[in-house]
Parts: structure tokens; sequence; C-alpha cells
């Protein structure tokens, strides 16, 4: 691979990183809660934590956050199992008292 090529990529991927540092920094600031608003309580420590990630997901993360959806309710049969259990003791618990 020619030295031009090597520069090319070099400096290409110095970009995407230093994209994703400050992209990190503002997303860790504000962006995380948006996306996953549990994480909105996450502490300092859990948000230098997820800075490494957010900087080299910057990508993924900045079309989430520009989406902004609301956090995705998992259904799976354990989640659908457990949600009607908890639904029936309601029930069940009104019934009594």
């Amino acid at each position: 691979m020619p030295l031009s090529a090597v520069s090319l990529l070099v400096n290409l991927f110095l970009i995407y990183a230093a994209v994703g540092i400050v992209f990190a920094i503002a997303f860790v600031w504000r962006g995380v809660g948006v996306v996953d608003p549990v994480a909105r309580e996450g502490t300092l420590g859990f948000k230098l934590l997820i800075m490494p990630g957010c900087a080299a997901f910057w990508p993924w993360l900045l079309k989430r956050w520009i989406q902004a959806q609301e956090p995705i309710d998992e259904t799976n049969a354990h989640r659908r199992a457990a949600r009607e259990s908890h639904i029936a003791r309601k029930s069940q618990a009104g019934g009594e008292a």
C-alpha cells in the first residue's frame, strides 16, 4: 500500500476519532437521557465509563439521538409472562380487599 494511502487512512481515522470525542462529550452530557431515560440518572462514573463507547459508535448513537424515539419496550416470552403474572396478582389483590 503506498504511503499516501496509509496517510489518508490514518487521517480519516483521526478525523473519525476527533468527531467521536466531541460527540461523546455532548452525548454523555445531554443525549444519553434522550436515548435511554434510565441512563439520565447515571453517576459521573457511569458517564465516564460509557464515553469511549460513545466515541467509537458515534454515527449509530447520533442517529438514535436525532430520531429521539421512545425507549423500545422489549417483548419476549419471559417479559410477557412476567407482565401477565403481575397483572394477575394485582387483580387478585384488588378482589380480596
